[in-house]
């Protein structure tokens, strides 16, 4: 018994060491991270801000290729059937691998099983946005004009964090703001700044510079507490909504199977990098703020989103096929 258990154990020992150092090694070649997103929003920007550093950490480069498409779920696929050695990731974040499981009927990828949890990257609050010259500037003159007619919201599709902001936003506040659904956040903007909508809920990276420009009116963000590079923006929360907050997080995710030695030295980088000032402050410039995870941590944050915006998608009745 003894002799078969040495056995094995000097059998499996070749296979560690070559993890092990394959993890050592990692990379020394390209590393891609997919964005199943267009260019400029969130995802993109703050993908591009990591990449930057891991590509001066690594000495590889890192980059970055938008692959928009279905709600982020042509993107997701790619990454799923990648080969499982960590050269291919995935920047993902609540909208994308929490709620397109609930949404839609059909996926060609289980958002659990097919991707391995490697980092958290940042959070990011919403903001609710109006055009500049629209008669309310705040969460209780919202809801007031709705109460008093129709007001509506756009959103980057039905079962988007768009969409489903505005459904909490509703419960919340015993509102109904009407929701128009739009293929992607960018004409739902257009709308909004052609005054054929009244409100959208959106990233604030997204709409930052418009709001600095004026040309957008920051209602409220949805986070607990304000947004450190927005600190004038009130939570929609102060108006008395106190559980309200939603507060999303971003991260990268690899295929599954990639060797755990090369998801933790990943990690382990990735948190590094997330711990300077340079990205702490490019982080700020878009309202987000770094946050550090392991990959286990990674992993029950996940769990618990896909319960909890699985909860929110049936609620609102979304659905696709």
């Amino acid at each position: 018994m003894i002799h078969r258990i040495l056995r094995t154990a000097l059998a499996a020992a070749p296979a560690v060491a070559g993890l092990a150092a394959q993890a050592r090694d990692f990379p020394n070649k390209p590393v891609k991270i997919v964005v199943p997103q267009t260019p400029g929003g969130a995802s993109d920007a703050l993908a591009r801000i990591v990449a930057q550093k891991l590509n001066e950490k690594w000495g590889q480069p890192v980059i970055v290729e938008n692959r928009a498409g279905a709600g982020g779920n042509v993107g997701m696929e790619l990454v799923a059937n990648a080969p499982a050695d960590g050269y291919t990731l995935l920047m993902s974040y609540v909208g994308t691998h929490a709620i397109n499981g609930a949404l839609y009927k059909k996926l060609p990828f289980d958002p659990e099983r097919d991707f391995a949890p490697v980092a958290t990257l940042a959070t990011l609050p919403f903001v609710v946005v109006s055009k500049a010259d629209a008669p309310f500037k705040t969460v209780p003159e919202v809801i007031a004009a709705a109460k008093k007619g129709q007001l509506t919201y756009g959103s980057a599709g039905n079962g988007s964090v768009n969409h489903l902001l505005g459904e909490m936003f509703n419960s919340a506040a015993g509102v109904k703001l009407t929701h128009v659904p739009y293929r992607g956040a960018a004409p739902a903007m257009q709308d909004l700044m052609g005054g054929q909508i009244n409100l959208v809920f959106t990233s604030l990276p997204s709409v930052s510079g418009a709001i600095k420009q004026g040309t957008l009116h920051p209602i409220a963000v949805t986070s607990a507490k304000r947004a450190a590079a927005f600190n004038t923006i009130p939570t929609v929360a102060e108006a008395g909504f106190k559980d309200f907050d939603v507060n999303p997080w971003f991260g990268l995710f690899a295929p599954a199977k990639v060797p755990p030695q090369v998801i933790r030295k990943m990690n382990a980088d990735i948190n590094e990098i997330l711990k300077s000032k340079d990205v702490a402050d490019k982080f700020m410039a878009q309202g987000a703020e770094p946050y550090t995870t392991t990959p286990q941590e990674f992993s029950a944050v996940l769990k618990a989103d896909i319960d909890k915006w699985g909860k929110v998608v049936k609620a609102s009745g979304a659905s696709v096929d």
